[in-house]
């Protein structure tokens, strides 16, 4: 791989289309996977995306967009996978014989429901996918100000140095500062919880707790994450580094998060079903609760705020009284 490989994002959400615009910024040339022939039109003619971050101009000249995901990942050293983790398997399949070939960068946020695997691992074990050649692009951030270049923090992790600092630089800029780290396990699996807790912060705040009850409940939402992540990868690691707890605080506070939009209409009243009808976008964290609580059960981790997530989302249990009762279990 040269000094400035060619690089290609595959998806075409709102965390997609945040990357297509700042890797824009430092790239001649960007790839770009839309899956509708018509979206690409639209963003040709108009220069935005119809339905994700549609106040955000994009660089149509520097876009090669295509909707045939093979000939995009052909042209391109780099592919940056951003396609929501309940579609990825199926939506990578055409081009399974390229992967091993590539450097893959995830932007998923979220675990692979065919294989109850984070998408480093499942890359690797799928599709034979060197770790030497897997990275990831984590927060604290959120697309929407990401796109408008509000300034944000991101996290870039891969065991292999060199492909991280390319990363690195190929997203960096004004706007972006990145940080670089080799735990792509423990950035990972973060990146999954921190969707979980946001749908219970959005509950609590539907139901009508206030910034109080919020405060311990990210407190411990902190201390459950680390305990969880030490299960699963044990390792010397500071869960109060931005790289891990700088997204959860950011998903669970900020408006911009779907996660906790979805736990806000549920905790108005919404039934699940209807709450992801009303959303226009994918919240991770619906599926990373059923996933996430069938690890801690092989773990045996003790996990009440997501356990209580699950039972509302999955159990159709009442979110009044699962809350009331979660709440007598925080410290």
């Amino acid at each position: 791989m040269g000094k400035n490989p060619s690089i290609a994002v595959l998806g075409s959400g709102s965390w997609a289309t945040a990357l297509v615009k700042i890797l824009s910024q430092n790239n001649d040339r960007v790839g770009w996977w839309v899956r509708s022939d018509e979206a690409i039109l639209h963003v040709q003619i108009h220069h935005h995306n119809p339905k994700y971050l549609s106040e955000v101009e994009l660089d149509v000249e520097k876009l090669d967009m295509d909707s045939d995901i093979r000939a995009v990942a052909e042209e391109a050293d780099i592919l940056v996978l951003a396609i929501p983790s309940a579609f990825l398997a199926e939506a990578i399949k055409p081009i399974r014989d390229l992967l091993p070939s590539k450097n893959v960068f995830s932007a998923v946020k979220g675990i692979v429901p065919q294989t109850h695997q984070i998408v480093g691992e499942f890359l690797h074990d799928s599709f034979g996918l060197s770790y030497q050649q897997f990275g990831a692009i984590l927060g604290p951030c959120h697309a929407e100000e990401v796109a408008l270049e509000r300034l944000s923090y991101l996290t870039i992790a891969s065991q292999n140095d060199q492909l991280a600092r390319i990363m690195a630089k190929k997203v960096s800029g004004p706007a972006i500062q990145t940080n670089c780290t080799d735990d792509i396990y423990g950035t990972e699996y973060a990146s999954v919880l921190k969707n979980i807790y946001a749908i219970a912060a959005g509950i609590c705040h539907g139901l009508g707790y206030g910034d109080n009850f919020q405060a311990v409940l990210v407190s411990n939402a902190l201390v459950e994450m680390k305990r969880f992540i030490k299960a699963v990868e044990p390792m010397k690691r500071d869960i109060s580094r931005t790289a891990y707890s700088g997204d959860l605080f950011v998903t669970m506070y900020s408006p911009f998060s779907r996660n906790r939009t979805l736990g806000n209409l549920i905790g108005k009243g919404y039934t699940v079903r209807s709450a992801m009808l009303e959303m226009s976008m994918v919240a991770e964290g619906y599926y990373a609760a059923k996933l996430i609580r069938d690890v801690k059960k092989s773990k045996e981790v003790r996990m009440p705020i997501a356990a209580a997530v699950y039972k509302i989302l999955y159990e159709g249990k009442s979110a009044k009284k699962v809350i009331r009762e979660l709440s007598e279990k925080l410290k």
